[in-house]
């Protein structure tokens, strides 16, 4: 799993028939204390997430786990919505 914060939408109205109702959000990695890493992740919303939101996301096999994902072309799903991170030493 990698932490993320929603960062904005991915509007395709011609896709696979497969992700037919399927929320599409861009999603920034974050490291666990909040601040932004290098790269950006197209996930499959599985949990209601909205823009501005720290998520949990999965990729590759774990992607296609996800509640509703099996046997669609997924690579990432958000599989969380955060409420805190508590980090110890």
């Amino acid at each position: 799993m990698q932490l993320a914060r929603v960062i904005g939408t991915v509007v395709a109205t011609r896709k696979d028939p497969r992700l037919e109702g399927f929320k599409l959000l861009v999603v920034r990695l974050q490291s666990p204390a909040g601040k932004d890493e290098a790269g950006y992740v197209i996930a499959v919303d599985t949990v209601g997430a909205g823009v501005g939101e720290r998520v949990l996301i999965v990729q590759g096999s774990s992607a296609r786990m996800a509640r509703d994902a099996q046997d669609k072309p997924i690579d990432a799903a958000i599989v969380g919505i955060i409420d805190t991170v508590e980090l110890q030493g």
